[in-house]
């Protein structure tokens, strides 16, 4: 496993992993897939990361996306992490994680968060095995499918960068 940056040429397979998240009900509020261009407006130029196999098959992706457009949120980013149905439990994820954390750094970030749903306790484990700390919990933070659903709010602060 190798792990790069993602491209346009990568958003097929991305977007067939995002849906395989989506399908659990416990990755993400989305509900539905965005288009490329849709994507690629709401996400930072970098870090992309996609985990690519010897046959350059991606097995999974991580991205940040602004917490806000004000400028002196500028260097914090919320983390998105994703791993296909097919290569789960092999630590591809805490990899990725990993390699964004590195590559955030580079791109000054400070401080990423992470909105994890409470039943997502993979997610919560590699996020803390990453460094990540609970800081606390949004109750009935949004509805899905008619449902209100809660998410732990982590952050991992930089030991590089803002300090």
């Amino acid at each position: 496993m190798e792990i790069i940056n993602m491209t346009p040429l990568h958003w097929e397979q991305v977007s067939k992993i995002y849906a395989e998240g989506i399908a659990t009900g416990n990755a993400t509020f989305q509900t539905s897939i965005p288009s490329w261009v849709e994507w690629d407006k709401t996400h930072e130029r970098k870090p992309r990361l996609v985990a690519v196999d010897d046959n350059k098959s991606v097995l999974g992706w991580a991205a940040l996306t602004p917490v806000s457009g004000r400028c002196v949120y500028a260097g914090v980013g919320e983390v998105s992490v994703y791993v296909s149905t097919a290569a789960r439990g092999q630590g591809i994820g805490g990899k990725l994680l990993q390699a964004l954390i590195t590559e955030s750094e580079k791109n000054n970030f400070w401080t990423l968060q992470a909105g994890i749903f409470p039943e997502n306790v993979a997610s919560i484990k590699i996020h803390e095995l990453a460094g990540f700390r609970v800081i606390g919990k949004r109750e009935k933070i949004g509805q899905m499918n008619g449902e209100w659903r809660d998410t732990l709010l982590l952050e991992k602060r930089s030991t590089v960068i803002g300090i």
